[in-house]
């Protein structure tokens, strides 16, 4: 699949590097301020404080 997006992309070899990064780059921000987001309120673990021990005082 990465070999024949590579071969895809125009340009000589510095060019598909650096569209490759900003394919990449975009992906991530995609993911983390869309998708992420919104399946953030779906997972069953959105709770993730711990509460000390009882009697575990600060010494």
């Amino acid at each position: 699949m990465y070999a024949w997006l590579y071969r895809r992309l125009p340009g000589p070899t510095p060019v598909r590097v650096l569209l490759v990064l900003v394919l990449l780059a975009a992906a991530f921000l995609l993911l983390m301020e869309v998708v992420f987001p919104a399946v953030e309120s779906l997972m069953p673990y959105s709770e993730v404080s711990v509460d000390p021990a009882p009697g575990a005082g600060s010494r």
